[in-house]
């Protein structure tokens, strides 16, 4: 994995974490929306749960790991901020800190540090050079 593909696992994790918040948002509306249904007929003992019981379910689970993903993503923010701060060049890192971390777009990330778009992606060819790759295990 080179430097590049390394900081961006933080932009995918983030967006697949607001693909599932959008997700349990979706499915917390459905479920509101659920009505039961009363009658004076049995009922199926075999049948199972409700629509809504396996609704709420699905949520839940959803959201369990939609925790993993939050979990997962706050640390591998602090292991790319470890990183990022081994560079020693303090332009560089505020650089990589913005578009890695904060998920500034370059027209932002141009404006704040008062540079040109040319010069902004030269300087992040060069803070990609700086960057060191930690080594995981693929246990």
């Amino acid at each position: 994995m080179n430097a590049k593909e390394y900081l961006l696992q933080a932009r995918f994790l983030d967006e697949r974490i607001t693909s599932k918040t959008q997700q349990i948002a979706s499915l917390n509306d459905l479920a509101t929306r659920c009505t039961s249904t009363f009658s004076d007929m049995p009922r199926n003992p075999n049948r199972g749960g409700s629509r809504l019981e396996e609704c709420i379910l699905k949520i839940i689970d959803l959201e369990d790991s939609l925790k993993k993903d939050i979990e997962k993503l706050v640390d591998l923010k602090s292991e790319i901020m470890s990183v990022i701060k081994a560079v020693p060049n303090v332009e560089y890192q505020t650089l990589l800190e913005k578009r890695y971390l904060c998920f500034l777009n370059w027209e932002q990330i141009a404006v704040d540090m008062n540079y040109s778009m040319q010069h902004l992606h030269r300087m992040h060819s060069s803070a990609l050079k700086e960057i060191v790759v930690p080594d995981h295990d693929e246990s």
